[in-house]
């Protein structure tokens, strides 16, 4: 499992970022789009730092989200 950000855009477009994993940021046209899509991209993500020998780093489930 993954922590996942998600939160709104630009041009009405959903984002999906996962603090854990550098990079790997994804959208959708909803919310519920921008879940699945960013689902594959964590699959994604994961499978080409195995198929080059990389660490996979650990999820901490940290985030904290604070309004000031």
């Amino acid at each position: 499992m993954r922590q996942v950000m998600i939160y709104p855009g630009e041009d009405d477009y959903w984002v999906a970022e996962v603090p854990s994993l550098p990079g790997c940021i994804s959208q959708g046209k909803t919310r519920e789009e921008a879940i699945t899509n960013i689902k594959e991209a964590i699959q994604a993500y994961i499978n080409a730092l195995a198929e080059d020998g990389l660490t996979i780093p650990e999820e901490r489930f940290e985030a904290l989200l604070a309004v000031v």
